[in-house]
């Protein structure tokens, strides 16, 4: 065998075989079964710590990242095959993390060589658990509104406001937030993005409950917060505005694809086989089901073709909001499919689906409202004139 993405293949093949725990095979990827890692984390169980250590060790919690520091260095042609192959095989995810999806990238484009060695290895073995940082009550989607204030007090920045729906913040051991470090600068101008460690005296964090009953939502009070200078802006003081926009892109991405949950494992087709015997012989609902699929398909291949033009150094920018939009958008109706096929039985709060279809309609929300990620579209991709 010459090709060398096919050697590759071959190899990492053999080696998920030979490596992935035989309880993790075909586990579905539940709120239940998702390994996110941190000093807080505790394992499911033995297994699922094996695993998230021996991926680890290899670089396949984050296989695009630099090995340096603890990435794979992989190709986007292996990283797929990598993709293909664990699903292939029924390997879950070794490691879900705002610090592999949100965080990393921002410190790859913008941290200094301190702050990437500092972070970017904890991040890959999961041994810190990282919450955003953005949103603020009557900010809503104007993320540049902040308020939460940093005052330089010398040797330390001392921090005082309050975050809203930071999710998990109250499993985390960091946070990466937006403060305003110049109150009298323009409003997209003296912010700046800031790295706090959770534990430090003065941040508490309050559970949101939602109407799905459980919720990874959170409050978060900064009262006199003291946060040592030294690497706790990234990027440039006053500009973090810049680094706010790079991360959500990546933000956009992750939820519209479902955080690899749309676009990845059983289909719906699947996912309906497994219900009562002819609850696919509905002509209507099979028909709304292959619509789905169909469109489903074609949204994973325009998310390899973003990636593609990311990697070719061409950025996905403004387009990112167009993976959020149709993406979140693809996941509501998916859940409504699920829910018409399962009739009342879905009304069955453990079994049923009735709190995966509430908690998609987050998905329009979380990360910018499908309102703002409309606007983003007509004024930024389309260039449309203003009303």
């Amino acid at each position: 065998m010459s090709d060398p993405l096919e050697n590759f293949r071959s190899e990492i093949a053999d080696w998920i075989a030979a490596n992935l725990p035989d309880e993790l095979r075909g586990v579905p990827t539940t709120e239940d079964t998702i390994c996110w890692g941190g000093r807080n984390w505790v394992f499911t169980s033995d297994a699922q710590r094996l695993w998230l250590e021996r991926c680890a060790e290899r670089g396949l919690t984050c296989p695009r990242w630099p090995s340096e520091y603890g990435g794979g260095g992989l190709t986007r042609g292996e990283e797929k095959a990598l993709r293909e192959e664990m699903t292939k095989a029924g390997a879950p995810s070794p490691l879900q993390s705002f610090g592999i999806w949100m965080l990393g990238p921002a410190l790859l484009k913008f941290g200094t060589p301190e702050q990437k060695a500092a972070h970017l290895p904890d991040i890959t073995a999961g041994k810190i658990r990282w919450c955003q940082g953005y949103s603020e009550p009557g900010a809503g989607s104007d993320l540049a509104s902040v308020q939460t204030r940093a005052e330089d007090m010398g040797d330390h920045w001392l921090i005082n406001g309050q975050k809203i729906w930071t999710s998990y913040a109250d499993k985390a051991d960091k946070i990466f937030a937006l403060v305003r470090t110049d109150r009298d600068a323009p409003k997209h101008l003296g912010i700046s993005f800031m790295l706090i460690d959770m534990q430090t005296p003065g941040v508490t964090t309050r559970p949101i409950r939602l109407i799905s009953g459980a919720s990874p939502f959170c409050e978060t009070f900064f009262d006199n917060v003291k946060v040592p200078k030294e690497g706790a802006i990234v990027g440039e003081q006053n500009r973090g505005w810049d680094v706010a926009k790079y991360l959500l892109t990546h933000e956009r991405e992750m939820i519209g694809g479902g955080g690899g949950g749309l676009t990845s494992g059983d289909t719906l087709a699947q996912m309906m086989g497994t219900l009562d015997p002819g609850t696919l012989n509905d002509p209507v609902l099979r028909a709304e089901a292959m619509e789905l699929e169909v469109d489903a398909m074609a949204f994973a291949l325009t998310m390899e073709r973003y990636k593609d033009m990311s990697e070719a150094g061409q950025g996905v920018g403004h387009a990112s909001a167009m993976l959020k939009y149709y993406g979140t958008e693809l996941n509501k109706r998916r859940q409504e499919v699920l829910m018409s096929a399962q009739g009342s039985n879905a009304l069955d709060w453990e079994a049923g689906s009735a709190a995966d279809w509430l908690r998609s309609k987050a998905n329009s929300i979380e990360g910018g409202t499908s309102e703002v990620m409309l606007d983003i579209i007509a004024k930024r991709v389309l260039e449309l004139p203003a009303k």
